[in-house]
């Protein structure tokens, strides 16, 4: 099921790409279902924690009329940033799945394990990789094309 799900926060990838945003979408599911969905809107929203992530989780809070999410499953094409993670813990998202791996950023295993901490008061299950090709390919291709639209 993990892939089903990364297979739709693809979608929501490819939609911000297309809107020149950075191709990350996010889902938040919880019992087979969506309940909250979301693709990077920071450009759009100039508005710097309009992260896929957050966006998802503020719809899945509305739609849970509450902040916490114990019973839910994350699912987001990048692994998520310190701003992101921070929000995983304190919303109580019982499991995270990201696709690519964030060297530069991630703060789910790569260069720190914010959602993992014992020292908070909250921990997911992390599973990375899945649909990393995928993910990552869009990434590198919405990147790739905008060094091609530099002036020279």
């Amino acid at each position: 099921m993990d892939r089903f799900w990364m297979d739709r926060a693809l979608q929501r990838a490819r939609f911000a790409a297309e809107n020149d945003e950075v191709p990350i979408g996010a889902l938040i599911v919880c019992d087979g279902a969506i309940v909250g969905a979301g693709w990077n809107a920071t450009e759009s929203e100039q508005d710097a924690t309009a992260h896929a992530e957050l966006v998802a989780l503020r719809q899945a809070q509305r739609a849970f009329g509450s902040r916490r999410l114990e019973d839910t499953v994350l699912y987001t094409t990048l692994e998520p940033c310190a701003m992101c993670a921070g929000a995983i813990v304190l919303a109580r998202i019982r499991r995270l799945v990201f696709g690519a791996y964030d060297a530069k950023a991630g703060a789910c295993g790569t260069l720190r394990n914010v959602v993992q901490d014992p020292r908070l008061n909250h921990t997911c299950q992390v599973i990375g990789g899945v649909l990393h090709n995928e993910c990552a390919g869009l990434l590198q291709s919405f990147f790739g094309g905008l060094r091609g639209r530099r002036p020279k």
